[in-house]
């Protein structure tokens, strides 16, 4: 079978599933792409805007690449007359339940005297278009210059109640409730039954900082209203990759959020992800043909707007700009890890790594796609405002994943 055939054999199967009645009262956008013959192979409603949701995530992974060094800067600071002074980054890494990274514990605890600055934050502490009733689940916490903890409290009963941090041990109320948290406080609730480990984000706000990072040294240190003048120092933590890796098949929503941070803090002396969004498309993505609405670094907002074309045009910069090897070790593979792992399974060897996008009535697929003639393919599968359960809209994805497999 010739190319031309063989594509149009591809369309024609493609089109009896997404022109099917299933899709009649919804709105799905597909895009198919060979990143080597630099061919558009399907396009439907390609260049239309779409809710991302965690797809967003993509331009976040590819804004990091281009901005950030090979390890996470975790602090700034200036030793002036003996006191130094430290500033965030926005590093997402510092003792978070995962990461539990203490590069920059084991820094400051070989100074006496430090002044910690927390007004470089420029941002708001939950992003725009965020559902405020969120505010008690893990997948929400609040973002900030200088996270502990991620920026979350851990508490589990499996042989005794257990709190970290431990700050927060008589914060926590042992009932039954609806809420994991008082909107307005650090109140906890988790009844003594439960035997589950959860993780609920506290407020945050300076002298909470103050005092969790005192605890952690074990002395005294002070809030400063200003930084020295001098030039400011890095220290340097956790490979970034690692970050990049657990946002991407997690689909970490706090990570994502403090990438973009980390990313402005190599840009400017403030910490703006709107800053950074906005040079990321003045600059490496001036050439996008739909430029997106992009408003936050997770997708958690239904402000977000971005086209099939936009997504596959930046998954192509990844592709040509990245080593295999590497890329794809950030994307969750189907059927073996991540939020792919229950689906898109390969026969052996996985078929799929992409990254998925799911809010209510939403679910993306976007990534790469390796056919049985060994063939790497760019997609964007968008689907929005379907009032199907998510599992019938994938199974119909999936099918029409499958058929390119193994057609092209």
């Amino acid at each position: 079978m010739g190319c031309a055939s063989t594509t149009r054999a591809l369309r024609k199967s493609t089109d009896e599933i997404v022109t099917s009645p299933f899709y009649q009262n919804q709105f799905t956008g597909f895009m198919l792409y060979d990143p080597v013959a630099r061919d558009t192979l399907y396009n439907l409603n390609g260049s239309r805007y779409f809710t991302p949701a965690s797809n967003t995530k993509i331009f976040t992974l590819y804004s990091a690449l281009q901005l950030l060094p090979d390890r996470i800067p975790s602090l700034k600071y200036v030793l002036e007359n003996d006191t130094l002074y430290i500033e965030g980054t926005g590093d997402p890494t510092l003792l978070h339940p995962y990461f539990q990274d203490s590069t920059a514990i084991k820094f400051l605890q070989n100074h006496k005297d430090i002044a910690l600055y927390l007004n470089n934050f420029e941002d708001a502490k939950l992003g725009p278009g965020w559902s405020w009733g969120d505010y008690q689940y893990y997948y929400q916490p609040e973002r900030g210059p200088l996270p502990l903890y991620g920026n979350v409290v851990t508490i589990s009963n499996t042989d005794s109640l257990r709190v970290t941090p431990f700050y927060f041990k008589d914060s926590v109320i042992s009932i039954n409730y609806s809420k994991n948290r008082n909107l307005e406080s650090n109140t906890f609730y988790y009844a003594l039954s439960r035997n589950d480990t959860t993780e609920i984000p506290y407020r945050t706000d300076s002298a909470l900082t103050k005092t969790l990072l005192e605890s952690l040294l074990g002395k005294e240190i002070s809030l400063t209203p200003k930084m020295p003048k001098s030039e400011k120092n890095i220290v340097y933590g956790i490979a970034s990759d690692s970050v990049y890796k657990r946002m991407m098949h997690e689909s970490d929503n706090f990570l994502a959020e403090q990438l973009l941070f980390l990313a402005s803090s190599t840009l400017l002396d403030t910490l703006n992800s709107n800053a950074v969004r906005e040079y990321m498309i003045e600059n490496q993505l001036s050439d996008l043909k739909q430029p997106p609405r992009w408003v936050d670094g997770s997708g958690l907002s239904r402000y977000n707007l971005f086209s099939p074309a936009s997504i596959v045009q930046v998954l192509d910069k990844l592709y040509q700009n990245t080593s295999r090897e590497r890329l794809f070790t950030f994307f969750p593979a189907g059927g073996v890890s991540g939020t792919l792992e229950d689906w898109y399974a390969g026969n052996p060897d996985p078929y799929i790594y992409a990254k998925t996008g799911s809010l209510s009535n939403n679910h993306c697929l976007s990534g790469y796609l390796i056919t049985k003639s060994g063939k790497t393919l760019i997609f964007s599968f968008m689907n929005n405002h379907f009032r199907e359960s998510s599992s019938e809209v994938k199974k119909r994805m999936q099918l029409v994943l499958e058929q390119i497999r193994d057609t092209y």
